[in-house]
């Protein structure tokens, strides 16, 4: 977590602006590009947009491509990029260091349950760039629990923004469920483009 250079919220507005972003379903043994869904909202209320790009299953492409959708949005007062989790199509990492850098925007890093290290760790040595992508999963720090519903909590990473304004931004935005808006209908979109029906755990 990156304290020096963080975005600063003096006040969390209700209807901050923010992005979520999730991979759409796809078939790992037969596809090689999955679509990355964007999905703009303000606050965990209203949709304000959606957005799409494409990433290499297995790639090392997904940091570049969020660059482009995010820097390329006519939403010019974005404040955080939502991520589900910090790998997409497959283990496509994404670098949040990057991300930050070149977007200016708090990174908040979904994440449902304690992630395996040893188990992600161990699905990486199998890539050339090993050191790369295990690299880009260190660097995102320790997974930090929030209570969003009923005593039930999710956990987050965060870069470039405090934590305590990052967990007040996660509760805003988890109106309907232990995930925030923008990333539970980046996922539904993602899924109904894809198979017809949005679909799955959200």
């Amino acid at each position: 977590m990156s304290t020096e250079g963080n975005i600063k919220f003096y006040k969390i507005k209700n209807e901050v602006r923010i992005i979520g972003i999730d991979d759409a379903p796809f078939d790992l043994f037969k596809d090689k590009r999955v679509m990355l869904v964007g999905a703009i909202f303000r606050g965990g209320q209203w949709l304000d947009g959606v957005t799409r790009t494409e990433i290499d299953v297995d790639g090392s492409d997904a940091t570049s491509r969020i660059i482009e959708m995010v820097n390329r949005s006519r939403h010019k007062d974005l404040r955080v990029i939502m991520l589900d989790g910090l790998t997409f199509g497959g283990f496509n990492v994404v670098d949040i260091k990057r991300l930050f850098e070149e977007t200016k925007l708090g990174i908040v890093v979904i994440v449902r349950q304690m992630p395996d290290f040893d188990a992600i760790k161990e699905a990486l040595e199998r890539f050339d760039d090993f050191d790369t992508r295990w690299s880009y999963i260190r660097n995102a720090g320790k997974p930090y629990k929030v209570e969003t519903k009923d005593r039930k909590s999710i956990y987050i990473q965060v870069y470039g923004i405090d934590l305590e304004d990052a967990k007040d931004i996660v509760k805003l935005s988890a109106t309907r469920s232990l995930i925030p808006e923008p990333v539970r209908v980046a996922h539904l979109i993602g899924s109904g483009i894809v198979l017809g029906d949005s679909r799955g755990g959200a």
